[in-house]
């Protein structure tokens, strides 16, 4: 008797095993055709020929660190669409993927290989500092349907610094004067004058004394 109970919890035992097998088989089966994916919400304001030509020049002036001047970049960059105010600074090589979707307040420090890659409206305020090395991105894709394209827009608010390193995503606004510490991902909004940092990002602390 011992040895058939035995048995029959072998047995299920083993049953309990392969069918646990098999549905991490078909878990694991499920693969997103991206043949199938769109371009979901993102719209295109500008046709091919102007994206072509201006893939070029951001590739021959825009990204290129034998430029050390900023006017060649904003002057560029406005004549593309970008709205840019008065005395900004990008010395340094930087990207930017469609600067008829940008817009830069007065004052403004960009830091050598910062990546706009505004596929929709990226809006920064006057005196904003962004450092070396920093992606906002304004895209992302359908994690959990066809991968189809999605977009929202970020917005900078005045007297914000993001330092370096640090990842903007789609979606996000940076309240007036915040800081956002370095190889920070700003995955949600952020409150005026906090100090945040991590990934993803935390409120740290006030930034300026009471």
């Amino acid at each position: 008797m011992d040895r058939a109970i035995d048995e029959r919890g072998i047995g299920a035992a083993g049953n309990a095993g392969f069918d646990g097998t098999r549905e991490t088989s078909a878990r694991r089966d499920k693969v997103i055709d991206l043949s199938l994916a769109g371009p979901g919400n993102f719209v295109a304001k500008r046709g091919f020929f102007i994206e072509l030509v201006w893939f070029f020049v951001e590739a021959c002036f825009i990204n290129n660190k034998l430029i050390p001047v900023s006017f060649v970049r904003v002057a560029l960059l406005r004549a593309f669409g970008a709205r840019i105010g008065r005395n900004c600074r990008m010395p340094h090589p930087i990207r930017v993927k469609a600067p008829w979707n940008l817009s830069v307040g007065d004052n403004c420090w960009f830091g050598v290989d910062a990546w706009i890659y505004n596929q929709t409206d990226i809006r920064i305020g006057s005196n904003v500092c962004i450092s070396q090395g920093t992606f906002l991105t304004t895209g992302s894709h359908d994690a959990a349907g066809n991968m189809d394209l999605q977009v929202a827009p970020i917005v900078i608010e005045d007297g914000v610094w993001i330092t370096s390193r640090c990842v903007v995503q789609m979606g996000v606004t940076i309240g007036r004067s915040a800081l956002v510490t370095p190889q920070s991902v700003v995955h949600r909004s952020l409150e005026a004058e906090g100090v945040y940092g991590g990934n993803p990002v935390r409120f740290i602390r006030k930034r300026f004394p009471a």
